[in-house]
C-alpha cells in the first residue's frame, strides 16, 4: 500500500531522501511551505501568515487520505506540523510542548524544573533594552533570540557595547527578523498561555566541554534513544566543522547523555515525535549541560544513521508519524563511521568563483556514495549570513567509511576536487581531525 506523506517546509535533505528509489512505490509525497535558504522561494516569507497556512493546508488535504505529516524544518515546521496533523486527525506532537521547547526562555525554565543540575544560568533581555541595567547577567555570556533557528544571531558577547552592536539592525534586516518570528508569535498567542515576547533575547551562561547531539523519538509517551552524534567545531570558534557518528564518548557518558535527554523529553510533555537534544559534556565532572531541544529530526543526519546503523532516519520519521513503531537497528550498516562535514568561509571572502550547477552535479556524479550540498551566496546574502551566523556555510558533504582514517581521507580528497573554495581555505590537518575525534574540544 502506498502511503501519502505531507512534508512541511521541505529542504534539500528531505527532497534527497524522498527521491531515493526505495521510496518510489511505498510513499507518495506532497509538499507545502518554502525553503528559507533558497531564493526566490524564500521571498514568500514576507507575505507568510502561519494561521492562514494551517487553514488552507487542512482544507487542501482533508479529503486526500494523508497518512502522516512530517517535517525536519527548524523554524516553522514543528509547531505548524503539530497544528496541521492535529486538525487532520493524525499523530502529532503536543503543541504546548513544541512552543515551550522552541521559546528559549520558557525552555530554560522547563530545564530548570526538570534537570536543574544540567541547566545553565540564564536570563531574558527584553526587546528595546538600552542600558546595562536591562541586562540580567554579568558578561561574558552567550546570547540568542528567544525564537530562532539554525544558530541565527547566537553568539558570545563580552560587553554591553558588543551586545548592542550585535542586536542593532538596518531596516531590511529588522524586517526579515520580524517576519521570521511573527509566525511563532501568532501561533503562541492564538494557541497557548505563554506570554513572554518571542522577539526578546535570552542570555545564557557560557558552558564548556564537548558538544553532542542526542537523537530519539517519543511514541505514546515512551522515549526511544537512537544515538548520539559528536558536534565538533572549527578550532577556536563556535562554528560546526562536522557532525560525526557514532560518538566517541565513553559508554558511561553516553548513558548519562541519554538519561538526561529522556528526563527532558518526558518532563516537557513531549509525548510524540522525533527530537534531538544538544548538550555539552563538562570536561571535569562529565555532567551533561543542556544547550537546547530541537523538536524534529535533523535532516542532515538522515543518512548518517543509515550508513552506520542500517536504517533510514527519514523512513523512521515517516513510520512514526503514520502511527507505527519505527524499526531501529544498531551497527548494522555498511560503514562503521559517518560524518557530515561543513565547509565554511570564516572570513567572509566568498567563493573564489561561482560554480555552475553542472560542475556541482559532476562533482556529485564522481562521488556517488557521498551526499553533497553546495550553497552559493554572494553580495548582501553573504554579508547577512556572516553577521547572523558568524560564517558562510558553502558546502556540506556527508560521507562514511570503515575507519576514521578512511573517513577523513575521503573528505580530504573531496575538498581537493573543489576549485571554488574561498582564498583562505587550507587543506585539512588529518592528524588534528583524528585528535578531535579521540578527545573532543573543550
Amino acid at each position: 500500500m502506498t502511503r501519502r506523506i505531507l512534508v512541511l517546509f521541505p529542504d534539500e535533505w528531505d527532497y534527497a531522501a524522498a527521491r531515493d528509489p526505495r521510496c518510489r512505490d511505498r510513499f507518495e509525497f506532497h509538499y507545502e511551505g518554502f525553503d528559507l535558504f533558497r531564493f526566490p522561494d524564500n521571498a514568500r516569507l514576507f507575505t507568510f501568515d502561519a494561521l492562514a497556512f494551517v487553514e488552507s493546508t487542512v482544507r487542501r488535504y482533508a479529503r486526500r487520505g494523508i497518512d502522516a505529516v512530517v517535517t525536519s524544518d527548524e523554524q516553522f515546521g514543528p509547531f505548524l506540523a503539530s497544528l496541521v496533523a492535529m486538525r487532520l486527525g493524525l499523530p502529532y506532537t503536543p503543541l504546548e510542548a513544541v512552543l515551550t521547547i522552541q521559546h528559549k526562555f520558557y525552555a530554560r525554565r522547563a530545564f530548570q524544573r526538570i534537570a536543574p543540575e544540567c541547566n545553565a544560568r540564564f536570563g531574558l533581555i527584553r526587546r528595546g533594552f538600552d542600558s546595562p541595567g536591562d541586562v540580567p547577567m554579568a558578561f561574558p555570556f552567550y546570547v540568542k533570540p528567544a525564537k530562532a533557528a539554525y544558530s541565527v544571531l547566537a553568539q558570545r558577547v563580552d560587553s554591553f557595547e558588543e551586545l548592542r552592536l550585535h542586536t542593532r539592525f538596518g531596516w531590511f534586516e529588522a524586517a526579515i527578523i520580524e517576519r521570521l518570528v511573527r509566525p511563532f508569535a501568532d501561533v503562541m498567542r492564538e494557541h497557548s498561555t505563554l506570554a513572554e515576547d518571542p522577539f526578546s533575547m535570552v542570555c545564557e551562561e557560557l558552558v564548556r566541554g564537548r558538544q553532542v547531539t542526542a537523537n530519539g523519538f517519543a511514541r505514546e509517551g515512551k522515549v526511544t534513544m537512537l544515538g548520539t552524534v559528536d558536534s565538533i567545531m572549527y578550532p577556536g570558534t563556535d562554528q560546526f566543522q562536522r557532525f560525526q557518528y557514532p560518538s566517541a564518548l565513553p559508554p558511561e557518558q553516553l548513558r548519562r547523555v541519554d538519561a538526561v535527554a529522556r528526563r527532558l523529553i518526558e518532563g516537557t510533555g513531549f509525548r510524540h515525535g522525533m527530537f534531538n537534544v544538544e548538550m555539552r559534556v563538562d570536561p571535569v565532572s562529565g555532567l551533561p549541560k543542556i544547550i537546547e531541544i530541537n523538536p524534529r529530526a535533523a535532516g542532515q543526519f538522515y543518512d548518517l544513521f543509515e550508513r552506520v546503523d542500517g536504517y533510514s532516519l527519514f523512513e523512521a520519521m515517516i513510520v512514526l508519524e503514520c502511527g507505527g513503531e519505527p524499526t531501529v537497528r544498531r551497527a548494522a550498516g555498511a560503514q562503521a563511521h559517518a560524518a557530515s562535514f561543513v565547509l565554511r568561509d570564516l572570513a567572509g571572502e566568498g567563493l573564489a568563483h561561482w560554480p555552475s550547477l553542472a560542475r556541482i552535479e559532476a562533482l556529485q556524479a564522481r562521488n556517488p556514495d557521498a551526499h553533497l550540498m553546495v550553497y552559493r551566496k554572494r553580495g548582501a546574502d553573504l554579508r547577512r549570513e556572516m553577521k547572523w551566523l558568524g560564517s558562510y556555510r558553502y558546502g556540506v558533504f556527508n560521507v562514511g567509511a570503515a575507519t576514521l582514517e578512511e573517513l577523513f581521507g575521503r573528505f580530504q580528497r573531496l575538498c581537493a576536487e573543489i576549485d571554488f573554495h574561498p582564498r583562505s581555505h587550507r587543506a585539512l590537518d588529518l592528524e588534528r581531525l583524528a585528535a578531535q575525534s579521540q578527545f573532543g574540544d573543550d
